[in-house]
């Protein structure tokens, strides 16, 4: 039976608590439905990208909940309920009862969520909850129809639950589209900041005519034809980084990480991101 392989690879995270196989479960489920869509032409107008790119493809070592997507070039006509089907497809022969809420309205980015409070309720669970139902597994799903130029990609093969090939932004793109949301978000988001420590501890380049692309389209620089380097991410950061509350960055990303990571976290300090973002001048 299908769910069984769903079983199998439940096993191989090793969860010690109800959360831990809740976000297992989200990432096994996020993966049937990269594989889903690369049975379709999707990954030949868009582009896989974000924190859950890198947790899949590159074993970022944090949960993460949304699944996010951006065209090729930008598309205006670019509809998402074509391939909601295929995920729908897809998801009901592992035990799936979707319910997708396809939010798509006017505007650049196309979203839906996926929904399912059915394959828990299949699965052999060692840590289901003592009472109540399980929480309902839930996955964001968004499209970038107006991305900014210059994203380079590269195309794996995905070989859970079957072989696919999902196009995905190469690590300067996504280190790019991270130190755009850095810049650019007008909230604390601590997984950002946990991401751009992975970055900057395997001294990532950046793809700067994305990062400049993306700065003039969104945000404080928009029209404005920013042209960044290294040296102009230090500064700009050094700046957000001295008015941030590491304390509530620690408390956003605690959930999304090991029991044996957090002690990890009390090094969070405006001084340790200071030192962090002077890597990216030491890589020029």
């Amino acid at each position: 039976m299908s769910v069984e392989i769903i079983q199998e690879r439940l096993a191989t995270y090793v969860c010690r608590s109800t959360l831990e196989e809740e976000q297992a479960l989200r990432e096994i489920t996020q993966e049937i439905i990269l594989a889903g869509l690369g049975r379709t032409d999707f990954f030949g107008r868009a582009g896989f990208q974000g924190g859950t790119c890198l947790r899949i493809f590159h074993s970022l070592n944090r949960f993460s909940e949304d699944m996010d997507f951006a065209l090729n070039a930008p598309d205006s006509t670019f509809q998402l309920s074509p391939y909601l089907e295929q995920i729908r497809q897809e998801l009901t022969v592992y035990g799936y009862e979707l319910e997708i809420d396809d939010r798509s309205r006017a505007g650049a980015v196309r979203q839906a969520f996926v929904k399912d409070d059915s394959v828990g309720k299949l699965l052999r669970l060692d840590y289901r909850p003592r009472s109540g139902p399980m929480r309902k597994l839930r996955i964001k799903l968004e499209v970038d129809t107006n991305p900014p130029s210059g994203a380079s990609y590269e195309m794996p093969v995905l070989d859970f639950p079957f072989p696919a090939a999902v196009r995905l932004f190469d690590l300067p793109s996504l280190f790019a589209g991270k130190l755009h949301a850095l810049l650019c978000r007008d909230y604390l988001k601590g997984r950002d900041w946990y991401d751009f420590i992975w970055y900057t501890a395997r001294r990532i380049s950046i793809n700067h005519t994305l990062l400049s692309a993306a700065l003039d389209q969104q945000g404080p620089w928009k029209g404005r034809a920013p042209k960044t380097d290294n040296a102009w991410c230090v500064e700009q950061l050094r700046v957000i980084i001295a008015q941030l509350d590491w304390m509530q960055a620690r408390r956003d990303v605690q959930r999304f990480v090991k029991p044996h990571e957090l002690p990890s976290l009390e090094l969070w300090t405006r001084e340790y991101f200071l030192r962090q973002s002077a890597k990216l001048s030491q890589s020029d």
